[in-house]
Formats: C-alpha cells, structure tokens, sequence
C-alpha cells in the first residue's frame, strides 16, 4: 500500500476519532499550538454519558474550548476530567477551583511522561508532504516521544493527528510519518496569535538590569511577557548573540535582521535558532515557517541541562513569583494555588549554572498589591505553606526587580537574605531585616545560659 493510500484510509471524522476513547482512558494532547481545535475536545466530551473516568491533559492552552469551562466540566465529573500540567489564563478559574487534579512536569521530561499517561494522544500537525511525512509545526515539545515512546512501550493505545492546512512548516527534528499515526481528522483552522506585551516603566528598569548582564557572544534563552519584550527590545548595539531556548522569543525576526542574532559562537547548530515550540503573532509565524535558521527539536534534546552546559556563556532568563531569603525560587502559584508550572525554568537555570560563563538570571517585581489594597514583598523569610520550588536554592543565581540586582550564587544564607532585601521594595525593607534579625541570627536567652553553665559544671 503507498503512504497515499495508506492516508485517505486513516482519515476519520471528530465523531469517529472520538469513538476511540474508552472508559478508564488519559487523552493527552500536545503543547499549545500543537493541541487539538476544540471541535476535537467536543466530540469527545459530547460522548460523556458513555465514558467513566476519563481524564485529559493538555499543557498551555491557547485556544478557548468547553473543556475550560469550570459550571460545563462540573456536570461531567466522574465521566470525564480535565487534568492538566501546565496553567494559562484560558485555565485560570477551573485550575483555582481546585476542581482539576495537576500533573507535576518538567519540559525536559515531559516527552516520557506523556508517554507514560497517555492511552489516547492527539495533536495539530501539517498536511504530509510528498514523501508521507507530517510536520509538527510550531510545538514539537512533547508529541514527537510521547507517540514514539509510547508505542512503544504498548501504553498509547491510539495516535490522532488533527491536519490544519494553516500550520507553518518547521524545520529540525520536527517531522513524524503517516504511519505513525492511527487516524487523521482533517480540518482547517486559524493558528492562535498572541499580542506582543507592551513594557511599562518598571518592566523597563527591570529590562535595562538584565541588560548590563549580557555580553556580545552569549547564547540567551526566554519566555514571554513584558519584561522579556523589554529586555529585547534593549538589545541593539549587542553583537553576535545566539539562541537556544525552550520557545522562540518576540523579536527574533527584528534581531536576526539586524545582525544581532547570528548564532555564529554557538557550539552546536551554528548560524541556527534553536527551540521546541513558538507561540507568537502573525508575522512571527511568517517568519519561521520553511526557515532553515530556525529549527525545533523535542524538549528532551533543547532543555536537557547537559546539553544546555556545554554552550559557553548561556544567559538564562525566567520570570519569578517569589523567592526566600536562602533563594528557593518559586514561579508555579502560591500555597497550593498553581498559576502555572515548572516548564523550562528549571532546565535551563541548571544548564546556566554548569555552563562556562553561564547566567541564570531570576526576573521578579519586588512586591503586589493584593485585593484589599496592601503591598505584599515577593522577596520572603519562607515561601507560603504549600508552595512549590521551582528552583532550589543551589541554582539560585542573578535575581533582578525594578530596585537593582542581587547576585547570590556564592554568598551564605545570611548574606543572600540581605542582598535580597537590599532589591526588595523599599517600604518592606525595615520589616523584613527585623524578620532576618530575628530567624538567622542567634540569640541568647535564659534557656541557653542554663545549659551552658551547666555544661561547664560537668566538665
């Protein structure tokens, strides 16, 4: 049978891709963009009168869909759960209901543990080109060794791509065969864009801190959001700067355009950026599809920290939500709240910190004002009861707010909690060198005197 046959056998509808599903299954589905359209999601909870504990597991969610839809999936309990690893605003109010379970994850493992889960995995992938070859476009992250190595192991059961006409091609490690899947489910659709976040005045102080730790040559990696915009948007006048990360930054185009991005003094894919999934507008799409400079790779290869560390002078940037005065970094939620989940962080601020001349640099607004108007410091003698590490305080490294940057890799309990405090909001300042004072120092007290004189009666 030719690959073409072989295709227009496997082509199935939603309804019938569906059908697939049985009592007891995990359905996973792949990162972001390379998830399944919500009519995908719909067909199957459509079947939820027919199914007994079923539960599905995305990872940052884009497009908006019923399966997010807190009073919709409280009607299903039972029949089918919504169970992800990874928070984003789509999930917001049905992850803070505490009515999801959470999978506890790491980008540069969640190619195996996808594999482990998953009964049932579907994800959004090019038409095949001439040779039956389907691409992944814009997330290999994941799909690529959750089907492989779940097929392998016999777990995954059954394998759906979904075939969106309108996903860029991706070049890289990003190209699965026909055969390696069970249906195709045919369906055109637009690919979700995101509106560059626009840096506000802190976001820029922030930014022009995180720049003066760059240098000409370094490899960077970073995410998404307002302070990365800021620092990117600083980076004219850098020189010969190369990429390797976790998601393709904002920019890239801009900064590959006007030679500041070349990639040249990186070991490995030299001349090449170097990822695992893109998340973007419009024009960054455009960009990256068909691009031979810009090539993704499964999250196990692109965040391995091995492989991270053997690039000189990696600068890893990720946002922070609080950190302790000893310097556990935590960017998952508070108490047990979950915001969102370990990712990359991790990876990469353990590649930094083995790396030669590596920077693992921690981004943080130094405080929040909560509901009832009363200013809070994200820099804290201990983290809230229940929340997370996402960093252990052995990777800690550059910590950067709006007030100035604190470099603890080398200091001691005590030193770091007072370089800490010296970039915490000023208006916090007095309270918490008065905790410090109290918790990290010694202080006599009657109890001790006791012991001691005793001690030396006996001796």
């Amino acid at each position: 049978m030719s690959w073409k046959e072989e295709y227009k056998r496997k082509v199935a509808s939603f309804e019938e891709a569906a059908k697939q599903i049985k009592s007891g299954d995990m359905v996973g589905a792949g990162l972001a963009i390379g998830a399944c359209s919500p009519p995908m999601f719909d067909a199957i909870l459509d079947r939820w009168e027919q199914l007994e504990n079923v539960r599905i597991n995305d990872s940052v969610p884009v497009r908006p869909s019923k399966l997010y839809d807190l009073d919709y999936m409280l009607q299903l309990d039972g029949h089918i759960n919504y169970d992800p690893c990874f928070g984003m605003p789509l999930t917001r109010r049905i992850n803070e209901s505490r009515f999801t379970d959470y999978f506890v994850e790491q980008s540069s493992d969640l190619g195996d543990r996808y594999a482990k889960w998953s009964d049932v995995f579907i994800c959004m992938v090019t038409p095949p080109n001439s040779q039956g070859y389907v691409n992944l476009g814009l997330s290999n992250f994941y799909s690529m060794e959750a089907i492989r190595e779940g097929r392998a192991s016999g777990k995954m059961r059954i394998a759906i791509a979904e075939v969106n006409d309108q996903m860029p091609t991706i070049f890289g490690n990003n190209w699965l065969h026909i055969s390696e899947f069970d249906f195709f489910v045919e369906h055109s659709s637009p690919i979700p864009a995101v509106t560059r976040a626009e840096p506000g005045e802190k976001e820029k102080i922030i930014g022009e801190y995180v720049l003066e730790l760059i240098n000409d040559g370094d490899t960077l990696q970073m995410g998404i959001g307002a302070i990365p915009e800021a620092v990117v948007a600083g980076l004219e006048g850098k020189h010969a700067l190369g990429v390797h990360t976790e998601m393709f930054p904002f920019g890239l185009p801009q900064l590959v355009e006007k030679g500041i991005v070349t990639n040249e003094r990186k070991p490995f894919h030299k001349g090449i950026t170097t990822a695992t999934f893109c998340i973007g507008d419009q024009s960054m799409y455009d960009y990256v599809h068909e691009n031979p400079t810009c090539e993704f790779y499964p999250a196990s290869y692109t965040n391995y920290p091995g492989f991270i560390a053997q690039h000189p002078n990696v600068v890893a940037m990720n946002m922070g939500l609080m950190i302790d005065f000893s310097g556990q970094i935590n960017s998952e939620g508070i108490g047990h709240r979950m915001v969102s989940g370990s990712g990359g962080q991790l990876d990469f601020m353990i590649g930094a910190y083995n790396s030669k001349g590596g920077r693992g640099i921690t981004l943080m607004y130094s405080s929040r004002i909560l509901k009832d108007g009363s200013l809070v410091s994200s820099i804290l003698p201990e983290l809230p009861l229940g929340t997370p590490v996402t960093v252990p305080r052995t990777y800690a490294h550059y910590v950067v707010t709006e007030y100035g940057v604190a470099d603890i890799r080398y200091k001691s309990r005590r030193e770091r909690a007072e370089a800490l405090i010296n970039i915490a909001h000023p208006d916090l300042r007095e309270e918490l060198r008065a905790n410090l004072k109290k918790n990290f120092y010694y202080h006599r007290i009657k109890s001790d005197e006791t012991a001691w004189q005793a001690g030396m009666k006996n001796s």
